[in-house]
């Protein structure tokens, strides 16, 4: 198997809901540069919601489920930055932008965990391939 010319494909289903993801996050972080308090909070139940559901469809192929659990992590420090600032809680050494970073850790914790003890390994690169294609074959039928 040429690690050059390996396709590695995902579902279409997974691929929709991604992109309705990016929507969503784009739309809470205008909120959040535009100061659209109410917006920008209702904004975080759709966004959350989405990411944790791509984590969950994803949930078989351990690259994409180490990623998206990343994601989710990452928006979750992100909402909570956000609402400190919405609030005026993002002050002191136990403020909500300190705070975030402890989601922030734990999603780079995980990537650490894949970039360094997984994604190199070219049999575990070769299993997702397999598994994607099993995957994207299951949706074809």
């Amino acid at each position: 198997m040429n690690d050059n010319n390996d396709v590695y494909s995902i579902p279409a289903r997974f691929r929709r809901v991604e992109n309705l993801h990016i929507l969503l996050w784009l739309l809470k972080d205008i909120c959040w540069a535009l100061d659209f308090h109410i917006m920008g909070m209702i904004m975080i139940i759709p966004t959350l919601t989405v990411a944790i559901t791509i984590t969950w469809q994803t949930r078989k192929l351990i690259a994409e489920l180490l990623h998206n659990l990343a994601v989710v992590l990452w928006i979750t420090a992100n909402c909570l930055w956000m609402t400190g600032e919405f609030y005026g809680w993002d002050e002191g050494a136990w403020g909500a932008r300190h705070l975030a970073l402890i989601p922030f850790g734990m999603g780079l914790c995980i990537l650490v965990y894949y970039y360094f003890f997984l994604g190199h390994k070219k049999s575990f690169r070769k299993k997702m391939i397999l598994k994607a294609g099993e995957l994207a074959r299951e949706e074809k039928i």
